[in-house]
């Protein structure tokens, strides 16, 4: 009996788009590939929300996040952190130019949208660059249309499908499946289902995983 073509593993990864570590663990993830340059892998990405309970218009994010950390030292040296590690994979935090804490689930419904255009990868890519290197409003439908035309989408499917709030309640329901299965800090990437990787762990790390799952 002749052997079934081999499958790409599949590596779901659930993360927000306004997850910094969830950015800086994407391009990780991306030189952990490169270090396995045999493996043909498929990412879905999965809906997490950090704060679901945020408003569709979004919350000044200089004062949300004084509300989170009541130590500003201990937010800076986040920040100090997540621009040297972003500096090593070619990300250029840029906090200061970020006004807006928004609600991520229009972003996520663009994604799971992109999964379908087969633009998964180019859509959160560009939409963490947005946010997190050029200040960006990720709530807002039209920079969401302008993201989804530059990867090759329909920009006016996209901004009915945002205006009919389309997939809404579907990307809710993953989030709280994602939060019943035991996700409390994302990035959380699972390996051909059979290993996982919570944080922005090393290029290094994250391939030992995917050997892991290879052995598996």
């Amino acid at each position: 009996m002749s052997q079934p073509p081999s499958q790409p593993m599949i590596i779901d990864v659930v993360a927000d788009v306004v997850c910094p570590w969830c950015y800086l663990g994407w391009r990780r993830l991306k030189s952990a590939l490169a270090l396995r340059p045999t493996l043909e892998a498929k990412l879905i990405w999965r809906p997490y929300q950090l704060d679901p309970s945020l408003p569709e218009e979004g919350v000044d994010r200089k004062a949300y996040m004084a509300q989170k950390f009541k130590d500003p030292a201990r937010l800076n040296a986040v920040h100090a952190a997540l621009v040297e590690g972003g500096a090593e994979e070619g990300i250029t935090f840029d906090f200061e130019a970020i006004d807006l804490a928004p609600n991520t689930n229009a972003a996520h419904r663009l994604i799971r949208w992109a999964l379908t255009a087969g633009v998964q990868d180019q859509v959160v890519e560009a939409l963490f660059k947005a946010y997190f290197e050029q200040g960006l409003d990720i709530g807002d439908p039209v920079v969401l249309a302008d993201i989804a035309e530059a990867a090759g989408m329909e920009r006016l499917v996209v901004l009915q499908l945002l205006s009919e709030g389309a997939d809404m309640e579907a990307v809710a329901r993953e989030h709280a499946m994602a939060v019943q299965g035991g996700v409390t800090g994302v990035p959380f990437a699972i390996f051909a289902g059979k290993v996982a990787v919570v944080g922005a762990e090393t290029p290094e790390r994250i391939a030992e995983a995917i050997d892991q799952a290879l052995a598996a």
